[in-house]
């Protein structure tokens, strides 16, 4: 590797690499490009002085970072490992099932080699696709990844690149996708010197998570656009989830997202397998996923947090915070039906109204809807699933609107045998002052909005960290065992039956009952109706003529009508 960065706000950089001696200095070249005229070796270890400063600084664009952010980056080949994966010639998200999980918790060793061990459960459950929580550099030991300051690098403690494309070549063997998600809205609070080398911050202009990305500048685009491609062309990931599309402040006319989706498009022509793009946005605007002859971004899919609010609701009664607009079972239908339940209308949480309607010509599996997700728990007080509130027959409930949503259904690690462990908050900032400013600022964040902050528990503590990690003894035991048997039961139907798959939001049809908290979706011959009251209720079963799965034994179809228990859910079918 011959060293080179852009660094246009320096005076003079200079290479350090501990094997070759004394620093080398760099010369300046054509747009702001600094390099070196020696070549790096795999595993040689450099970093770049800026103006005379006693301390060297990791390359923006490091591969590998064995001694953390703070330190010298190491030369990576990524282009050393033998991949096992020629036959793998992807898969398209439409009818496919995601399951997200966090490395560092999802095994005891939290490894992306022990995460590997754990596939034979993802494939017989029925995944598709496997989405990363971020992966890439940050300060610390464990953290959720979104504080990420190298985006090129893979976190060491999780085994490094050479792991991770060891990960991602055993999920293409046993037949799973990847996605990554990737954070370009913002950067951590720890070991960001980027703003030494140049302008890729608006230090006057902020988002939620502190100074926003500049996205007027060229290099910074490249910046986004080629780490993009590194993780789908070197580490041969099927997709990305782009993280908080709304914190990207773009005044250029071509948005950095439709550059996104048009380079991706081109790699996927060179490569001939397909490449997926999901954006998380909380604007509800479906430009993000129209296409670009109608003046959309082109981007695969995005999430509806309007499906998971309107589910919560009709699952557990809470109505405090942005769940007040969904209070009624009526949002449940409309989330359900039309993908956004807020496409211009009064949002009591914002104060305005909120959102824009989806064309009904878009496919719904475009949308990616879930129960369950690393946010909607971990972003609690306590960092309780859905397993710590619900009973059985709600859990229940839970997977079979999650599993059989007009949409592409997406799990959160452990959902699947309802995990008796949390998903809380945590963080290993080395820095005392920035771990004791994040566990005040979170527990201030909760008791401003009711909670007792008593609940809440300590970011910093590694207790935390632990009691985040899944339990993998517990899946078959019990109220777990029927849980998971549900879930593959689910994913299987699913699977089965043309009319889960038929993406067509013009066919969606759903009633639902107030008083009576019962709720009916029907996709093509068959229907989903769901019991959510503590008393049974009796339906017309509209002809059905059989149960193809009930989540209670007494569930029954008789007279032309179906008797469901108290918080049960039942597929029926007239063909």
């Amino acid at each position: 590797m011959i060293p080179e960065v852009w660094a246009p706000r320096a005076a003079s950089v200079a290479l350090r690499a501990p094997s070759r001696g004394d620093d080398v200095p760099m010369v300046r070249r054509d747009g702001d490009w600094w390099r070196a005229d020696l070549e790096l070796e795999p595993g040689e270890e450099y970093g770049f002085v800026i103006d005379g400063a006693a301390a060297a600084r990791p390359d923006p664009r490091s591969r590998r970072q064995p001694r953390g952010v703070h330190d010298l980056s190491a030369v990576f080949d990524a282009g050393a490992h033998e991949w096992r994966d020629a036959a793998w010639k992807g898969r398209q998200l439409a009818g496919g099932l995601v399951y997200e999980l966090h490395i560092g918790t999802f095994t005891p060793e939290g490894t992306l080699d022990a995460a590997a061990e754990r596939l034979d459960h993802l494939v017989e459950l029925g995944v598709d696709f496997v989405e990363l929580l971020p992966v890439n550099g940050f300060n610390g030991v464990h953290n959720w990844g979104y504080d990420g300051v190298l985006w090129y690098t893979v976190h060491e403690a999780y085994g490094g690149p050479a792991a991770y494309q060891r990960f991602v070549d055993a999920c293409h063997t046993a037949g799973l996708g990847v996605i990554q998600d990737v954070v370009y809205n913002h950067l951590g609070p720890s070991g960001n010197y980027l703003p030494e080398f140049g302008p890729y911050l608006r230090d006057a202009e902020a988002n939620t998570w502190g100074s926003s990305i500049d996205l007027d500048e060229p290099e910074v685009r490249s910046y986004i656009v080629d780490n993009a491609l590194m993780w789908l062309r070197d580490h041969h990931v099927d997709g990305l989830r782009l993280d908080a599309v709304h914190a990207l402040k773009d005044n250029q006319p071509l948005h950095i997202l439709q550059e996104l989706a048009e380079s991706a498009d081109a790699l996927s022509a060179h490569l001939g397998r397909p490449l997926t793009l999901i954006a998380e946005s909380d604007m509800n605007d479906a430009r993000l996923i129209a296409a670009r002859e109608a003046d959309g971004y082109g981007l695969t899919a995005q999430w509806s947090d309007d499906y998971h609010h309107a589910l919560h609701v009709a699952l557990t009664g809470e109505t405090t915070g942005y769940y007040a607009d969904f209070a009624p079972l009526g949002a449940l239908v409309k989330a359900s039906t039309r993908g956004f339940f807020h496409d211009g209308t009064w949002s009591w949480f914002r104060g305005r109204n909120h959102g824009h309607p989806i064309d009904p010509r878009i496919p719904a599996w475009r949308l990616v809807t879930f129960s369950q997700d690393h946010d909607q728990i971990g972003n609690r007080a306590a960092g309780d699933r859905l397993s710590q509130s619900l009973d059985e027959g709600g859990l229940a409930i839970a997977a079979v609107l999650t599993v059989l949503s007009p949409f592409t259904p997406m799990l959160f690690m452990g959902e699947e045998w309802a995990a008796s462990t949390p998903w809380q908050f945590f963080t290993s900032h080395p820095e005392p002052e920035l771990g004791e400013a994040t566990a005040r600022g979170r527990k201030a964040e909760f008791a401003r909005m009711g909670w007792d902050e008593s609940i809440v528990p300590d970011p910093q503590d590694p207790e935390t960290f632990q009691r985040s990690k899944l339990r993998w003894e517990e899946k078959d035991a019990g109220v777990h065992g029927r849980i998971l048997a549900l879930y593959r039961e689910l994913i299987a139907l699913r699977g089965a039956r043309p009319e889960f798959a038929d993406p067509d939001f013009r066919r969606l049809e759903a009633t639902a009952d107030e008083d009576q908290r019962w709720f009916r979706l029907r996709r093509g011959t068959s229907e989903v109706v769901v019991n959510f009251a503590a008393e049974g209720v009796r339906l017309p079963a509209l002809g059905a003529a059989q149960v193809l799965l009930a989540t209670d034994a007494h569930a029954m179809l008789q007279d032309d009508a179906l008797s469901l228990p108290p918080r049960s859910a039942a597929v029926v079918t007239r063909g």
